[in-house]
């Protein structure tokens, strides 16, 4: 991806980012029910590289399967390239894990920029101390075999209901993860950054004890000749 967004998007909010993309009508971005196993980590950005799961059929999914070295999930986390984020369909369902920490390791060893499932990771508090941030939707000690079964790399996918083609770019803070698509990358980082700025201004003027109607959004005069001397001031 575009150095330039990557760097952009590493400072802003995925709430921000929400609301640039429901101004172009995408409403269901955001991935629902995971959460950062370590909040307290910078951003998570990166372009997606996807794993999909189905329901698994006992009679192909015994644990011998992670012997075949073209075992999608071992594949996955063999291939995806540095700077991506691997983004797991686990069909909403954290009964059995979607990864470990042994795994979750190796992504980051290997350069991954996260991973997300809208599964749950066994080993989580091993993975919560990694400095590679990772979501998911709870801890989940059984292993993935007993439920899903790996079956796609790299093809669209559904997670946490949000539509994820590969190279979509992923967005992940403190509150949880957004899908831009990744045609409208650049122009979401830049309108995010903008967007950002202004907030700032306001939460500044709102502590202050200025009421939001008229501020936020600006309609009262004052508002833009405000705004200019304060950014002026700040150098942004």
């Amino acid at each position: 991806m575009n150095p330039d967004t990557r760097k952009k998007l590493l400072g802003v909010s995925t709430a921000t980012l929400c609301t640039a993309l429901f101004k172009r009508g995408l409403k269901n971005q955001f991935i629902q029910g995971v959460l950062p196993l370590n909040p307290g980590l910078p951003n998570m950005v990166g372009p997606a590289y996807t794993l999909r799961y189905m329901p698994a059929r006992e009679d192909l999914n015994g644990i011998e399967v992670f012997k075949d070295r073209q075992h999608p999930q071992r594949k996955a986390v063999e291939e995806i390239p540095a700077g991506a984020v691997l983004v797991i369909d686990s069909r909403k369902d954290a009964r059995a894990a979607s990864a470990g920490g042994i795994l979750v390791a190796r992504l980051m060893v290997r350069g991954a920029a996260g991973v997300v499932t809208d599964g749950g990771f066994r080993d989580s508090p091993d993975i919560a101390k990694y400095t590679m941030p990772a979501y998911h939707s709870r801890p989940s000690a059984p292993t993935n075999l007993t439920l899903h079964q790996a079956i796609a790399i790299n093809e669209p996918i559904g997670c946490g209901d949000a539509p994820v083609f590969p190279g979509d770019v992923i967005v992940g803070d403190a509150e949880g993860v957004i899908v831009i698509p990744a045609h409208l990358a650049d122009d979401i980082a830049n309108e995010a950054v903008e967007m950002t700025v202004f907030e700032d201004f306001v939460q500044e003027q709102v502590m202050a004890g200025r009421s939001v109607l008229g501020l936020y959004p600006p309609t009262d005069p004052d508002v833009a000749g405000l705004f200019a001397a304060w950014r002026a001031a700040r150098g942004r």
